[in-house]
């Protein structure tokens, strides 16, 4: 099942692809802060889930504004600017809502596994093909790579013991986890919790699909 009609597939990925243009290009925000505001917003968890006031509600730039005015991140804002002839930010952003809208994963999973920087490198070699090649590869990358607790983790900057000591999760855990020679999601409620807490995310958001 589809987050939202395919109806409305063609207007999601030109929006998300005009938000990444403008935020990337136009406000010139640095990638990996861009990568990190994104993967956690709740513009990021509305859009996935087909929320019409930001599928198809609004455009790129107007999108771009909620993400980053929902961060906090104090920017210098410049004119609506979405051009017809489409940046490798665009192709970037327009990739993601589909493969987003395809895969059914949250944004925040795809980017824990190919960050932005990564799709952007992607794009000389898929910019040309037919989508589905870029989903064939967007799958193996978000099937390896590493957990989602050291996404979480090294998004906000904890070490693993510094986790740990806020947390009051044994670092042992925490590495075994990490390493996938423990299971996460057959942890206990109060342990996810723990990680949760400390991270500032959901417990599902740590749960390996």
């Amino acid at each position: 099942m589809h987050a939202y009609d395919e109806l409305y597939l063609d207007l999601a990925q030109r929006n998300l692809g005009d938000a990444f243009d403008f935020s990337l290009v136009a406000l010139g925000i640095d990638i990996n802060t861009f990568n990190n505001i994104f993967s956690v917003s709740r513009v990021a968890k509305q859009f996935s889930e087909g929320n019409p006031k930001y599928v198809a509600g609004m455009n790129g730039c107007e999108l771009a504004r909620c993400i980053l005015d929902e961060s906090g991140l104090k920017y210098e804002d410049s004119e609506d600017a979405m051009y017809l002839d489409k940046s490798p930010e665009y192709w970037a952003g327009w990739t993601l809502a589909y493969y987003q809208w395809k895969s059914g994963k949250s944004f925040g999973e795809i980017l824990s596994k190919v960050p932005l920087s990564s799709l952007l490198d992607m794009y000389d070699v898929y910019h040309q093909m037919d989508i589905s090649k870029s989903v064939e590869y967007l799958d193996t990358l978000t099937q390896m790579m590493y957990s989602r607790l050291r996404y979480y983790r090294t998004l906000i900057g904890l070490s693993q013991s510094a986790l740990s000591k806020a947390s009051g999760v044994a670092l042992r855990q925490i590495q075994l986890f990490e390493q996938g020679e423990r299971d996460i999601n057959k942890t206990s409620a109060h342990t996810l919790f723990q990680l949760s807490k400390t991270l500032g995310c959901e417990m599902q958001d740590l749960l390996e699909i």
